[in-house]
């Protein structure tokens, strides 16, 4: 059997309860330390935003702002050049083609012209053979 003085066992209990107790204690401590220290860097972090980055968050705002009207005036621009243009182009188109048939019709004017003087200057120089008429161009206008 094993004899033993509970005096000495008591003794060991007594000194593993009061290190329990300080191990405890210092957890404690260091979760009250470590709050104080968030505490601390939030209130640091808190007082750079409001410092640094509120101010550069405004001016931030303020060039998106600029920025937006920019943009949405370029694009006013653009649209009001692009109609421009388009109105342009047709009315070059328009006016190419009726240069186009003025310039036709001239043509043909002259060319009846000299077809009939032709004619006229064959029938008085007495040339009275009949030939087939001229085919027509190949790149008439």
């Amino acid at each position: 059997m094993i004899t033993g003085d509970l005096g000495t066992t008591n003794m060991w209990l007594a000194i593993m309860a009061i290190v329990s107790l300080l191990e405890a204690l210092v957890l404690i401590g260091l979760a009250v330390g470590g709050f104080l220290m968030y505490r601390r860097v939030m209130a640091l972090v808190n007082d750079l935003e409001a410092r640094q980055i509120a101010p550069l968050r405004e001016k931030v705002e303020g060039i998106l702002v600029d920025v937006k009207a920019v943009t949405a005036r370029v694009n006013e621009q653009t649209e009001r050049v692009n109609h421009a243009i388009s109105g342009t182009m047709e009315r070059v188109d328009e006016t190419a083609d009726k240069v186009k048939g003025s310039v036709r019709d001239k043509i043909n004017q002259a060319v009846g012209m000299v077809r009939g003087l032709r004619a006229l200057v064959m029938s008085v120089l007495g040339h009275d053979t009949r030939h087939d008429p001229p085919a027509p161009a190949a790149g008439r206008v």
